[in-house]
């Protein structure tokens, strides 16, 4: 292999990403970055998206250019994985599936005047996203007026004795247009002083989430790419266009005629264009049917979004082979609230990934729960910032937590610049130095952060926009536990109902690899009775169980004595900092070790949370116990200390990260460290002549082998006496 990181076991891969503009079509315009990144960078894999203008995944001249590119990557010693999401071949599916497009639905309201006339005017809007910066806009291709509907209003909503569907002739279509539907009221005398709502339906350039042909035109597109030698395949953000704002006053909805009749089928008979104005004006008496027809629609976004991302993960299986790497975020704006509704229905926990993937300034907690989901080592953040400086943060306080950044070039930079200058400010030596430091840690441990506790909030609840607690996962919560030092996993409710969280065979909550010391279930407004029948089965057990918030209702709805449907031992905490000091001095109680305390903050997307420092000492889930130090020094500050690991005193001086495994003996297990000048354990010490970036651990067969970083290096005889089996990897030369 060239220059870089390169794998020597299986650990999980070093990514970056690579977003292709106008240059990399230019002939061999390829090679430019792809050099770069393998003289240097520690990448594997290049996680891989179009930003070009007019071009798309399905032109034949599109795929043979990637395919030249995956070919020359792999000479370099670097693999490709491609963004094959069917954004990027909008007009292909345009052309072949043209009625399967997506549609927003938008109520428009206006009053009627003395004479029962008014104009009403609808707009429609033009989105955009990542996908679409150097392309075309999710852009209105059509507007149609679908309903007109008249009604009464009190302080209480709609009064919907008074609701009536406006007849054609009572109303004049003045504009129907991509832009703007626009319509004049003729009601009659009767229906003076009341309020007409227009339902109006505009069709974007953009494939319908519930489109009959969808999966298969994904799975043809993938299929294209069968030979073109790439090792994986992204989707990023999937989910409806977006809407960045959380459609504050609910009166838009991501629509079509497919969507309708799966809510019809979702709902017993409902009927979605009706029940969209119930869900917008509430009506006076039907409280509880607006929750639950409210209820019935974000399910039904959440498990066809979540069924989608699931078939991608398959096809992509059963086309590349069952090592190829699905890849980048199901995460979109990055905080698990109000904007959801209208995105994927907060499928981030259904949409498989083979590690955990998030991005920018996703919550700790959804990483590390996400890395329980998928029983993945570690977890990737994809991010960007327009200061390098950030990065170094990133890289340092993501490694504590069990995590490694999926490095996006500069932002704006990175999208705006068509050569590679984004990419090399991200390569100087000193924070290339830092990544391959810590991804020594991935030699030496397959197990993500020891999270003692779990939030598991109420998904309805938290999507209802007619319920008590919307909008609310409890993330006050877990940053309050992060920041006492015990890490907390951030799990919706709909998990439980899935089958994903678990009661172990010694009495724990379990979340793939996790056992839980405690389990808070916050706001369960509208959950159904699994989960009352899955806290009554764990309670039988080792987890200490806990509730915020009063439950009174089912998922449709219906009065439901949900606090009485759980366990009578269940304790009910205060919602605020009381009941957080609660839960705290009982994993104390119960010899829960604190961790570092996550001092740091993310923010930069409105709502903030908490952050890991650069400094401290974390837990995976194996024993591996973990320092990080990089506060002031980009590729690591110094380490000297003694802790204990697995009750034994170790000794160890070293450059920003350390990891060590003891068996209950302490006996060595597994090392792995940034210019390690000493470490003692025991009768066991090593002390190289120089500081070395190393790796050691006892493989299958229960021999010691490692890894020294830096081809020019010698082995020390000091270390041989540990092992024989060493190998030397190439330091890859950063800019």
């Amino acid at each position: 292999m060239p220059s870089g990181w390169r794998r020597v076991t299986s650990p999980p891969p070093a990514l970056g990403c690579w977003f292709w503009h106008s240059a990399e079509f230019e002939a061999e315009g390829y090679k430019e970055a792809i050099n770069l990144f393998a003289e240097h960078s520690p990448y594997e894999i290049l996680t891989t998206s179009l930003r070009v203008p007019l071009r798309e995944l399905a032109d034949p001249e599109v795929r043979d250019q990637i395919s030249a590119a995956a070919r020359y990557a792999r000479e370099k010693g670097i693999a490709l994985a491609m963004d094959l999401d069917v954004r990027l071949a909008r007009r292909a599916f345009h052309a072949r599936y043209p009625d399967e497009l997506q549609r927003m639905l938008c109520l428009r309201e206006v009053d009627l005047n003395a004479q029962g006339e008014a104009i009403l005017k609808v707009e429609s809007q033009d989105l955009s996203d990542h996908y679409t910066f150097n392309t075309t806009h999710y852009i209105p291709l059509a507007g149609e007026l679908l309903r007109v509907y008249s009604y009464e209003k009190g302080n209480d909503g709609i009064l919907p004795e008074t609701v009536t569907e406006v007849p054609p002739d009572r109303y004049q279509v003045l504009e129907s247009t991509p832009e703007r539907v626009s319509l004049r009221f003729q009601a009659q005398q009767s229906e003076k002083f009341r309020k007409a709502c227009a339902v109006v339906a505009f069709t974007h350039l953009t494939p319908d989430v519930f489109a009959p042909h969808l999966d298969a035109f994904q799975r043809e597109l993938i299929e294209t790419y069968r030979d073109s030698g790439i090792v994986g395949v992204c989707k990023d953000e999937w989910g409806f266009p977006p809407c960045f704002d959380g459609a504050p006053k609910k009166d838009d909805y991501w629509y079509s005629p497919f969507l309708a009749e799966a809510y019809k089928e979702h709902t017993g008979g409902g009927d979605f264009i009706r029940d969209a104005l119930l869900m917008t004006f509430g009506e006076k008496g039907r409280e509880a049917n607006r929750r639950r027809a409210i209820n019935h629609f974000t399910r039904l976004c959440h498990e066809r979004n979540g069924a989608i991302e699931t078939h991608f993960h398959e096809v992509t299986k059963e086309v590349f082979g069952a090592t190829a790497l699905v890849a980048t975020h199901p995460t979109w704006y990055p905080f698990p609230d109000r904007r959801e509704f209208k995105k994927n229905g907060l499928d981030w926990w259904i949409a498989r990934r083979d590690f955990a993937q998030t991005d920018e300034t996703t919550p700790f907690c959804v990483r590390t729960s996400l890395s329980k989901k998928w029983n993945s080592p570690v977890w990737y953040n994809m991010y960007y910032s327009s200061d390098v400086e950030d990065y170094e943060t990133q890289i340092w306080s993501s490694a504590l937590a069990g995590g490694r950044v999926n490095v996006h070039p500069l932002y704006p930079v990175g999208f705006d610049m068509p050569r590679h200058g984004a990419y090399s400010a991200l390569l100087k030596a000193d924070l290339v130095t830092a990544q391959e430091r810590i991804h020594l840690l991935d030699l030496i441990s397959g197990s993500p952060l020891d999270c003692p506790v779990a939030v598991v909030f109420g998904h309805s609840a938290a999507m209802n926009w007619a319920g008590p607690v919307y909008d609310d996962v409890g993330m006050a919560l877990a940053d309050a536990l992060w920041s006492a030092g015990y890490p907390a996993d951030l799990i919706p409710s709909s998990e439980i109902e899935n089958g994903s969280l678990k009661v172990s065979e010694e009495g724990l909550v379990r979340y793939g690899p996790q056992r839980y010391q405690a389990v808070i279930l916050y706001h369960s407004e509208f959950e159904s009775p699994s989960t009352a029948k899955f806290f009554q089965s764990a309670s039988a057990g080792k987890t200490a169980l806990y509730r915020v918030g009063d439950w009174t209702m089912d998922f449709d709805a219906q009065p439901f004595d949900g606090n009485a449907a759980l366990p009578e031992g269940m304790v009910a905490l205060s919602d605020g900092s009381q009941g957080v000091e609660q839960v705290i001095a009982d994993l104390a109680a119960r010899g829960a070790p604190r961790q570092f305390e996550a001092t740091g903050k993310l923010t930069g997307f409105g709502p903030s949370s908490v952050a890991p420092p650069t400094r401290g000492t974390a837990r995976l889930l194996d024993g591996t116990v973990i320092l990080v130090s990089g506060a002031n020094e980009v590729s690591g500050d110094s380490i000297r200390c003694a802790t204990m690991v697995n009750g034994h005193r170790v000794e160890v001086e070293a450059a920003g990260v350390v990891g060590i495994r003891l068996s209950k003996s302490g006996e060595l297990e597994a090392l792995a460290a940034g210019g390690l000048k000493r470490f003692r354990v025991g009768s066991t010490e090593l002390k190289p002549e120089r500081p070395l970036d190393l790796a050691v651990w006892r493989n299958s067969t229960g021999r010691m082998e490692g890894v020294v970083l830096g081809e020019d290096s010698d082995i020390p005889p000091n270390l041989k006496s540990i092992s024989l089996d060493w190998r030397r990897l190439k330091r890859t030369q950063g800019l």
